[in-house]
């Protein structure tokens, strides 16, 4: 009789966890899944209880496949993802979660959507993924491929800078597709100890925007500084220079030239005296610190 009892009673059980499992769960994760819910609704239960999806491995799972999910609303699947990335940012809640995260996050790097395709790149990018990196130059390399714009793609790739990138950027600053490009390329390369030649090269290019030739001055200065300094010398002693490269020189200069070699050039002293009483407002400005420094 005991025994009928506790199968009885076990039988219960079963089929009581059976019903609470098929029963729709409660809480944000509930309202942010279900269909028949308008789409602020869905978008506040998500925005507002950023940890919600990290709660059980069921809600978790639920929110990772609204994310996934390109019939859903794209408001809806935003704030799914935003909603999980605050979530990481609680580094000992998230843990369990990171690795589905990350590989839904993978899944839809190709996404329909633009918005939702970069955001995914771009929190990748952050984590230095081997497979977003692989994504990004394939499209640099061939534009067909491409799953965000050349100057985006670039400017992701320098989270995690490796020699394939180098290569992929130095090719765009040959033949940019557009000026935003070249000048992310150009950003990029900074970090590369051989552009050095390339970025002298471009600095004493006037057929060059001033834009273009003041990020190859910054960086120039970041790989070879001696570089950059000789370089400006020459530019203040050419009359037919641009003023922002101009006003671009003398700031090197008067901020980082060496003063027992700058005070015994002549050249450059009369060429600056010049330029602090003939220049644009600009540079007179450069040209006068620069003379004060020196003692001139």
């Amino acid at each position: 009789m005991a025994k009928k009892r506790k199968a009885a009673k076990s039988s219960k059980a079963v089929k009581k966890s059976r019903t609470a499992a098929k029963r729709p769960s409660r809480g944000p994760v509930a309202i942010a899944t279900n269909e028949k819910k308008g789409i602020k609704e869905r978008v506040a239960a998500l925005t507002e209880s950023p940890l919600a999806a990290c709660k059980s491995e069921k809600d978790l799972q639920a929110v990772l496949n609204l994310l996934r999910n390109k019939d859903a609303p794209i408001e809806v699947r935003l704030a799914a993802l935003e909603s999980l990335q605050a979530a990481s940012f609680s580094v000992d809640v998230f843990a369990s979660c990171r690795g589905d995260y990350l590989a839904t996050l993978r899944k839809i790097v190709d996404d329909p959507d633009p918005e939702l395709r970069q955001r995914a790149l771009g929190l990748l990018a952050r984590e230095k993924d081997g497979f977003a990196q692989k994504k990004l130059l394939e499209g640099l390399r061939n534009p067909d491929k491409a799953l965000v714009p050349t100057e985006k793609a670039l400017q992701l790739l320098s989270y995690d800078v490796h020699a394939e990138a180098y290569s992929a950027a130095r090719e765009i600053v040959n033949n940019p597709p557009n000026d935003f490009a070249k000048r992310e390329a150009l950003r990029l390369l900074a970090a590369d100890a051989a552009a050095a030649p390339l970025f002298e090269r471009i600095l004493r290019d006037k057929n060059e925007s001033p834009e273009i030739r003041q990020i190859s001055a910054s960086a120039l200065h970041a790989l070879e500084p001696e570089k950059l300094q000789a370089q400006a010398r020459e530019i203040l002693l050419d009359t037919s220079e641009h003023d922002d490269i101009k006003a671009t020189s003398l700031t090197a200069l008067t901020q980082f030239g060496g003063h027992e070699a700058v005070t015994k050039d002549e050249a450059l002293l009369n060429s600056v005296d010049r330029l602090s009483n003939e220049a644009s407002t600009k540079v007179k400005q450069g040209a006068r610190q620069f003379l004060n420094k020196y003692a001139r």
